[in-house]
């Protein structure tokens, strides 16, 4: 295998990572919590990120938006991460299913879905369960454009679609998620 030759010395690969990457890594845990709804899977993905980032230095153009190349990067790794755990059978612990089985709370009705235990718990977040509740292509452009402020232009780089797909997948989004949020904005006194 040939190996690239590098274009950064050392140096200047540790100084692009401080100045231009670790900047943006608050942004980048918020979006990978945001699309995992989990705080190790997101620390896992963010981790993987910069990973990625450092390794893949040299294709990185100092001076561009580092923000926009980081988020493809992280938004990347998670689709490729979905697709294997799709087609990964379940696993489960024999040992956490022994334990409930021999516990009183066997005839309690459950839920294998552990999300809907943890935002059971968030009372009065409406707002963030109705954008966890949309499929991940509409959530992940709700939350580069309204939550990050990219531009379509940035949103069609890091998503690798046309800004025709950029603006009509957001419309579509921005209903959906205001079509979950009706009743809850009636009750707050919005018409």
């Amino acid at each position: 295998m040939e190996s690239v030759k590098s274009s950064y010395t050392e140096e200047q690969r540790h100084h692009i990572f401080e100045s231009e990457f670790l900047p943006h890594i608050d942004a980048m845990y918020n979006f990978a919590y945001r699309i995992t709804y989990d705080e190790a899977s997101a620390k896992d993905l963010l981790q993987e990120t910069y990973y990625k980032a450092f390794r893949f230095i040299e294709s990185f153009h100092e001076g561009t938006n580092a923000k926009a190349w980081l988020f493809r990067i992280l938004k990347n790794s998670f689709i490729n991460e979905f697709r294997k755990k799709n087609k990964e059978p379940s696993m489960v612990d024999y040992q956490d299913v022994e334990t409930y089985y021999n516990s009183d709370d066997v005839n309690e009705v459950i839920t294998s879905d552990l999300r809907v235990e943890v935002l059971q718990d968030m009372i009065g977040d409406e707002i963030s369960n109705a954008l966890n509740a949309l499929a991940v292509d509409f959530r992940i452009v709700i939350i580069l454009c309204d939550l990050e402020g990219f531009t379509y232009e940035e949103m069609s780089k890091i998503l690798d679609i046309p800004i025709g797909t950029v603006r009509s997948r957001l419309h579509r989004a921005r209903n959906l998620l205001r079509e979950r949020l009706k009743t809850y904005a009636k009750s707050m006194g919005f018409k």
